[in-house]
């Protein structure tokens, strides 16, 4: 088959499409081919921008003519297409890259196993508060491609994960801040957990001594990562509990800062996003100003309702035991925890004795409850299996005394239930919401 375009696009996603709508800006030719059944709201947009594309499937010989894959971050190197394209010498990039590539902005990046979204919107909402012309990216909803093919920014704030860094080539961040690097999506790397750092650390490649790194100073994956790597000079700004444990301060005196964000993993995810903020050259009275008139985005430990002095809280975000460990740190009451999903290889010893001292009942919300059931059957005395969230709700608040917290923290992907982890957190607060309207 002969070429019908120089650029392939594969997987139509939110960043597949972004950088198709880019790559139609740039006038050049462009079609998009996905596996599966491509979302009605997408395909709309492919259709009236009139970009090429193809669902259910991929044409294998249109694939080996392209010039330029840009590969959508959901994608493994084991699938099929991948290979075609290796065996092709069709060079690969993403999405990330592909932006890179096309923008002259000021890159502030995140990334980190935890905490990304967190400190990516606070850092956007600070120096958009500021009066900077400033877009945010990447993993938070919205692909940096789209953002550029609408605009060009002064600055960007890129929220950035795993799998977005692992096919970057040129890209460079003038700051990049690095949260936190504990084991997840080891699923992806081989369950080898060298792989899946060496992807998170791809963040500061390509970095000169004109730029930053921001990282979390206790967290030995990153620090020693740092120390082998051949970087130049680049300046580091290592940030430890010392400098947080008992609360953020500004460098003026005459300020207070303060923050709706909860639980000691914030104060250090603000402080990075203080930092940065610091670096771009804003004052102490407009980090202020947008630290206290933020509020976080939801299922990130999100207070949904307290019925008959029980409080009910969404963290549909907690994918991983990481996070789930600081879920129930912050916890100062006893715990109905709800749990489970997609394991994603999960090592659920770190949390051992936070279960122990904290839940008294584990509802394991899953098609799999065996990981969960395996690691918890001989602590916690009461455990039920359920794959129904209103029957979750209904047991919880059976067993919750007054006083009691009842924590949706999965440690696991969404994906045996629910479309994603925001479907799990929508269904979680609209059962919860209807028994408060009951009582």
């Amino acid at each position: 088959m002969e070429t019908k375009s120089e650029i392939v696009i594969l997987g139509a996603g939110e960043s597949g499409i972004g950088a198709a709508l880019l790559a139609k800006k740039l006038d050049q030719s462009v079609y998009v081919s996905d596996a599966g059944l491509i979302n009605e709201k997408y395909k709309e947009e492919l259709i009236n921008n009139k970009i090429g594309f193809e669902e259910s499937g991929h044409d294998f010989d249109r694939l080996k003519n392209a010039t330029l894959a840009i590969v959508s971050p959901g994608i493994p190197d084991t699938a099929k297409p991948i290979e075609i394209l290796k065996d092709a010498d069709v060079p690969m990039i993403s999405e990330i890259e592909y932006g890179y590539q096309n923008t002259k902005a000021f890159i502030i990046a995140i990334t980190g196993s935890n905490g990304k979204t967190t400190t990516t919107g606070l850092t956007f909402h600070i120096l958009k508060e500021a009066g900077v012309d400033v877009a945010v990216g990447g993993n938070y909803g919205i692909s940096m491609c789209r953002v550029l093919a609408e605009r060009e920014p002064k600055y960007f704030v890129l929220e950035l994960s795993s799998f977005q860094l692992e096919k970057v080539k040129t890209f460079k961040a003038d700051i990049a801040i690095i949260l936190n690097i504990t084991p997840d999506h080891l699923d992806r790397y081989e369950y080898n957990m060298d792989l899946y750092v060496a992807a998170k650390m791809n963040i500061v490649n390509n970095q000169t001594k004109e730029n930053i790194i921001i990282y979390n100073g206790d967290d030995r994956y990153i620090q020693s990562n740092l120390d082998n790597r051949n970087l130049p000079s680049t300046r580091r700004i290592p940030l430890s509990t010392k400098d947080y444990i008992t609360g953020l301060v500004s460098s003026d005196t005459d300020l207070v800062f303060r923050t709706k964000l909860e639980g000691v993993h914030n104060l250090f995810n603000a402080s990075c996003a203080i930092a940065a903020c610091r670096e771009v050259g804003l004052s102490e009275t407009q980090i202020a100003s947008g630290l206290a008139s933020f509020t976080n985005m939801p299922h990130r430990m999100e207070p949904i309702a307290v019925i008959k002095g029980v409080q009910y809280i969404n963290d549909s975000k907690a994918t991983n035991v990481d996070a789930v460990y600081f879920a129930l740190d912050a916890m100062t009451t006893p715990v109905i925890w709800i749990a489970g999903g997609a394991d994603k290889g999960n090592d659920y010893k770190q949390i051992d004795h936070l279960v122990r001292d904290k839940v008294k009942m584990l509802i394991c919300l899953t098609a799999y409850p065996e990981p969960l059931t395996t690691a918890f059957g001989n602590v916690i005395e009461e455990i039920i299996i359920t794959e129904d969230v209103d029957e979750a709700i209904q047991v919880a608040a059976q067993y919750a005394d007054e006083g009691d917290t009842v924590i949706l923290s999965p440690a696991c992907a969404s994906f045996d239930l629910f479309n994603n982890y925001m479907d799990r957190g929508e269904q979680f607060r609209t059962s919860v919401l209807k028994r408060l309207k009951e009582n």
